[in-house]
């Protein structure tokens, strides 16, 4: 495994761009606006890029670099402007019917991540790993996938359904790319296939809500079964 065998500079800027990562997916959970919502996602795609980078060229894994290439044009750029164009359309601009507020949301996340430290630490005493740099990955990768579930359960517009799918893939994403770099490609360019299917079907569904059913709400789905 790759992060046990970091330099101290390397293990600490991997840290830092994990921990980003981590605040920029509680800047998605505190706020109400879908556009802060989509300047998060891709910060924090940008992120995972430049770490792929960096764990190729500390690993010697030239395809990384082809993989960071694809994770900043895709996840950094074209998904964001895909959702953006999306909004436009849809003239939505905020969570209009919360189930809980910001602050609140905040404080379930930051339980959510005292309970990933935990099993964080966890798994690494059962496999015998105490290395901070595998820690702190695991730890960041369970945390900004139970925040991406926690935004699946806490907001009701589609547009921020969309982007807790997104978060919880790159949780895994990050996660990946410390602790099994090792990754074929193929499992990646698929990864990032699927996300440009999810977005495309989330975009003709949410325009199908706002013709037949004149809401842009996850809850108006309950009014599509049959």
């Amino acid at each position: 495994m790759l992060a046990l065998h970091l330099n101290p500079v390397l293990a600490s800027i991997f840290s830092l761009i994990a921990i980003s990562a981590l605040v920029l997916a509680f800047v998605m959970l505190g706020s109400r606006w879908l556009k802060d919502y989509m300047l998060a996602f891709a910060a924090q795609s940008w992120l995972i890029a430049i770490l792929s980078a960096l764990v190729g060229y500390a690993g010697g894994y030239t395809e990384l670099y082809f993989v960071a290439l694809l994770t900043a044009l895709f996840r950094g750029l074209v998904l964001p402007l895909m959702l953006l164009w999306i909004l436009n359309r849809l003239h939505v601009n905020r969570e209009l019917h919360e189930i809980v507020r910001p602050s609140t949301a905040m404080v379930m996340g930051a339980a959510l991540v005292i309970f990933a430290v935990v099993v964080a630490y966890r798994i690494g005493e059962a496999v015998h790993i105490e290395t901070r740099t595998v820690i702190l990955a695991l730890t960041v990768m369970l945390s900004i996938k139970l925040i991406g579930f926690l935004m699946l359960a806490i907001r009701r517009e589609a547009i921020s359904s969309i982007l807790g799918i997104l978060l919880l893939e790159n949780g895994v994403f990050l996660g990946s790319q410390i602790l099994v770099p090792g990754m074929p490609l193929m499992i990646e360019l698929v990864l990032l296939f699927d996300l440009l299917v999810a977005v495309t079907c989330f975009a003709v569904l949410v325009r199908y809500l706002l013709s037949a059913v004149g809401a842009t709400g996850s809850q108006a789905l309950q009014k599509l079964v049959g």
